[in-house]
């Protein structure tokens, strides 16, 4: 699944959805790597004016449901649950068959998360003393982009604003959609085989309209960016910790080729 990041927009000096662009001003958006896990901000593009403009603005990555009430019970739910990512199949209806926690989301909340790049994990068949593969796997991180090395390119993502009742205060959170794997991210992310919803221009700004149909929601939540139009390479298995860019390619020796 999609935790863990990059956002690289250095050079550009705004954001640009369609015809609409925004100054970027004090925003940090240079982040070379981010866990999901650290549950802190992140850039995201939210319509304002009924979708006619946007907003450049932080959430917090994590979407915090209608049924958590305070800090310690967000807290000890981290132990059981992560809503880091809401799957696409699941926006309206869960896997139990009964109205999902995203659906306010993905009916009132529909946003855009700003990505460079993101990292996931390979698993390989380690190899014994004898030359042949064993059942044990080894996690091999890769970092994916878009080709033509993109100053950013956008996720669909959805936010609900939650209430911390306790503190009497208030943050939006969001989730990155993710979708059913295509053939290269099959082969990277080879254990869940999943990936973030990468939307072109046209529909990432058709995906914070308003007054969608549930059906169209559902369709563009499936969209599959095509595998000749990304690129992964391995990277080194200390990429969040390395002072070194984490994005460089990293040799692994006898790791077969994607």
């Amino acid at each position: 699944m999609c935790y863990y990041n990059g956002c690289r927009v250095s050079r550009a000096d705004y954001i640009r959805l369609m015809a609409i662009e925004k100054e970027i001003r004090n925003l940090l958006l240079l982040r070379k790597v981010q866990s999901g896990f650290d549950y802190g901000n992140w850039p995201v593009i939210k319509p304002i004016n009924g979708g006619k403009d946007f907003e450049l603005t932080e959430m917090h990555w994590e979407y915090i449901p209608y049924f958590i009430k305070n800090a310690h019970e967000l807290k000890e739910s981290r132990k059981m649950f992560t809503w880091l990512n809401a799957k696409a199949e699941n926006l309206f209806v869960n896997d139990k068959g009964r109205m999902s926690m995203y659906k306010e989301g993905a009916t009132k909340g529909r946003c855009l998360a700003l990505s460079s790049g993101f990292y996931e994990w390979r698993h390989i068949p380690k190899i014994g003393k004898k030359g042949l593969p064993l059942k044990q796997t080894e996690k091999i991180p890769y970092y994916i982009t878009l080709k033509n090395e993109p100053e950013y390119f956008f996720m669909a993502a959805v936010s609900r604003e939650w209430e911390n009742i306790d503190m009497q205060q208030s943050a939006e959170t969001f989730a990155i959609v993710t979708t059913e794997a295509n053939e290269l991210m099959q082969k990277v992310h080879n254990s869940k085989k999943r990936m973030p919803v990468i939307l072109p221009e046209e529909l990432a700004f058709e995906w914070i309209q308003p007054g969608l149909t549930e059906q169209r929601i559902k369709e563009l939540a499936a969209y599959q960016i095509k595998a000749e139009d990304m690129i992964a390479w391995p990277v080194a298995k200390n990429f969040l910790d390395t002072e070194e860019d984490p994005a460089t390619e990293f040799m692994y020796d006898q790791l077969p080729a994607l």
